[in-house]
């Protein structure tokens, strides 16, 4: 579960963002701030992954936080979010490590494009402990080389993807499709697809075991 952070001063474009990340899925949003002294202090109170920012706060600029935000914050993402075009922003956030910047008015496409490259970031990262060039050129792109890239079949999306394993990481004991799909707030047939495809993929294993009536169950467990 990613947890995500709004500073927006503008409450309807900060709705409409906390909708976006509702459909996206996989993400909890941990709170919204008006102007940069709430969001420094939401921040400080809250453990927050990904930082929505939008540059033209009323009391303080995002780009002029972003160095702030970096010293007191450093594994913070941050994605800016604003309808400025001007070369200043736009290289002052390249410089202080921004992960993405989104120029108003927000498609939805654009929005999960931007927040897909947070989870492929975070699960290189994670899956990681040393680095060949591939993967690095991954970390900095935000996508796969074409030589290493997946294809994720029909059905199969990326973000939901990412929450199946996360959810089987805290199950030791094997879960079922019964339980992922309450997990997932999904039918128990697409809860079982992801977890098949896993086993295709060799990231996962089944198991049948009998419970008190004798009747077998199919649990998964990551490999």
């Amino acid at each position: 579960m990613i947890k995500v952070a709004i500073a927006e001063d503008d409450f309807r474009v900060a709705s409409i963002h906390e909708q976006f990340l509702e459909k996206i899925g996989g993400i909890k949003v941990v709170g919204k701030a008006l102007n940069a002294t709430e969001a420094l202090t939401l921040l400080e109170n809250n453990d927050v992954d990904v930082l929505l920012l939008d540059n033209y706060l009323p009391d303080q600029n995002g780009v002029a936080l972003l160095t702030d935000l970096r010293k007191r914050f450093p594994k913070l993402d941050i994605i800016l979010i604003t309808a400025s075009t001007e070369r200043h922003d736009i290289e002052s956030s390249i410089r202080n490590g921004v992960l993405d910047y989104i120029v108003k008015p927000v498609t939805f496409k654009r929005f999960k494009s931007a927040l897909n490259k947070v989870v492929s970031r975070r699960e290189l990262f994670e899956s990681n402990d040393e680095f060949n060039q591939s993967v690095i050129d991954q970390v900095f792109t935000g996508s796969q080389s074409k030589t290493n890239s997946i294809v994720l079949p029909k059905g199969i999306d990326p973000l939901t993807l990412s929450k199946v394993q996360q959810t089987m990481e805290s199950f030791e004991g094997g879960i079922n499709a019964e339980d992922l799909s309450a997990y997932l707030g999904a039918s128990r047939t697409t809860a079982r697809r992801y977890l098949e495809y896993l086993i295709s993929v060799g990231k996962a294993k089944a198991e049948l075991e009998y419970g008190i009536v004798g009747r077998p169950e199919r649990k998964y467990y990551l490999m």
